[in-house]
Formats: C-alpha cells, structure tokens, sequence
C-alpha cells in the first residue's frame, strides 16, 4: 500500500510539474530582457536592433537593454550570448557574418551550429559592386581592367571573413582575377579609402555605399543580390551584369542560448515579427538600405541558419578564401 500511494505522489508531483511548464512560459517575460549587438552603436546592425527593441517593449510589456559588444568580427558579443542563461531573456542580433567567420575560421569559442537556438530574421540588406566616380562604367568593363593589370588593382573589405571578403574573392575565383584584397577594420574606414581612390573597387555594405552614391562621391556598378534593391532600380544585379548565381543578400536575425524552451522561443519570435511588421519600421529599414524579412518562424529559421553555414563553407573552399 505504502508503494502505491508512493507511485501515486511522484506521478502527481510529475503532472503538477507538467501542468506548470506552459503557465511558466505565460508568465514570460517577467523581467527585462538583454538584447546583445557584437557590432558597434550606430551601425546597420544597431539599427535594426534598436528600431525592433522599441517595438518589442510595447508587445511584450518589459524593458529590453541594448548592449553593444563589439570586437573580433561579433566573436565577443556571440560568446557572451552563447554563456548566457537559455531562459530566453538574452538575445544575440547577429548577421551572416557570424557563419562567414565560422567557415574560414577552424577556432571559435563555440559552435555556430550547436551553441544558439535561432529565434527570427529580422531584415536582409545587400552588397553593391562600387568604384569611384571615374572608375569603369559596368562590371564587364571592371573585369577587363583587372585582366589588362594583372596584380595591380585592389579591393576593399570591412574585414577579413566579412561578406565584402566574401564577394571580392568569388568574383576574383569566377573570373579568375589576379587582384590584392585591402581588408580594414570596419566598413566606414574601406569607404573613406574608397572615397579617396586609396582602393579601386569592393563590395560595399549598402548602409554604407548608399549615401556616398547619392552625394556622387562613388559608383555602383552592380548589386549583390538576387534582385535588384528599391533604393537603386537602375542598377542591375550581378546576373544581370554577366555574372550568374552571384546573390550574397545577408540576415540579419536574432539567436538565443541554445537550450531556451520552444514556448518562450515561440513568443520572442513573434514579438520580433510584430515589430518588424510595423510601417514606420519598414521605412526606417529601408532608409538605411535594408528590407524587412517575411515572417518565419523559430524552426524554419533553424533549417535556414543550417543551410546558410553549409553555403558559406562550400563557397569559402571553392573560391579559396582565408584568413589573410
């Protein structure tokens, strides 16, 4: 008798635990939440970051405290996150990059695959192929500069493992250019040397590029996307400009520590999709030159995330880039 009422206990505490799970995650958030940029304040990502908190607070009733924690391309700000409690109130805003950095990179603090649980994509944004104002008209004519100049031009990035890294050097394996890649610490710095003629082209952040190709201090020749960008209709795509299956768009999406429950995965994503749906929002995105993302949800951005590393390394190793 004592073994059965025994039995009967643990198998109520059992369910009583079961019954509490879901309201522990109707009570999330109860808290404020911690939302961690590893780029600098007032760059593309802190844009979203910041636009998408605002929004975020009014949906879900809390604070969210933006830290920017810049340093070694969003290595320091991920490994913060990837420490981080998974109860779901610390988040990682983090780009392509971060799966960039990972294919060419054989040592990171952790795992890009394991270490985060994908919540949402927020936006994409996209590359533009610029030159200076006197450069060469059209990517054909870029190509055939470099082919006449073998060694002599150069490319700019924001950074070794950066997607300007990324692109420059698929254009330089497809057309199979003999061209020096300049990597800088950061995007603004490239397009100053940009500016001056210091560099002859690269792919620049279009956050960046697009403000100087409206004051006419530079030129795009091309976008790095599958399809042409709103902020600039006239300018064509790669595959348009002769170069095929050339599409870099980048994510820009939140990860939390893996481990985080499916529920309270559930209602960030869907706080973070309400934000981004907001008009003022949108505008704002792409003003910056950024679109929205369509809505996704927590699994389908893991099957995403997934691909996109696998991508990156298949195109690291075809078109041989490395750490320089």
């Amino acid at each position: 008798m004592k073994h059965l009422l025994r039995y009967f206990a643990i198998s109520l505490a059992a369910s009583g635990l079961l019954a509490m799970s879901p309201a522990w995650a109707a009570g999330f958030p109860n808290k404020p939440l911690r939302m961690v940029i590893p780029w600098p304040a007032g760059g593309l990502v802190d844009i979203v970051g910041r636009g998408v908190a605002e929004k975020m607070q009014q949906s879900l009733g809390v604070p969210i405290v933006v830290e920017n924690k810049p340093g070694a391309g969003g290595v320091i700000g991920a490994s913060d996150v990837a420490r981080a409690s998974p109860d779901g109130y610390t988040l990682l805003l983090t780009t392509s990059a971060m799966n960039m950095n990972a294919a060419i990179r054989s040592e990171l603090p952790f795992d890009v695959e394991t270490a985060f649980d994908p919540v949402a994509v927020a936006a994409y944004t996209s590359l533009i192929l610029v030159t200076s104002p006197q450069g060469p008209a059209s990517v054909k004519m870029l190509i055939e500069q470099a082919r006449a100049k073998p060694g002599e031009l150069t490319y700019a990035s924001a950074g070794t493992g950066t997607p300007g890294h990324f692109a420059g050097e698929m254009l330089k394996a497809r057309e199979g250019l003999d061209v020096v890649h300049v990597p800088y610490k950061g995007g603004p710095p490239a397009m100053i040397d940009q500016i001056s003629g210091r560099v002859d082209y690269h792919f620049a952040n279009a956050a960046v590029a697009l403000p100087q190709i409206a004051a006419g201090k530079i030129k795009a020749l091309a976008v790095a996307s599958a399809q042409r960008i709103p902020q600039l209709p006239d300018v064509p795509t790669m595959a348009q400009a002769g170069i095929q299956d050339f599409d870099l768009d980048q994510w820009i999406g939140y990860l939390v520590p893996a481990g985080v429950s499916s529920e309270v995965l559930g209602k960030l994503n869907e706080a973070i999709v309400t934000a981004v749906s907001d008009e003022k929002l949108q505008a704002s995105l792409v003003t910056n030159g950024m679109t929205a993302a369509q809505p996704r949800t927590a699994a389908q951005f893991k099957e995403y995330l997934h691909d996109d590393y696998a991508r990156w390394k298949t195109i690291a190793k075809q078109a041989n880039i490395q750490l320089d």
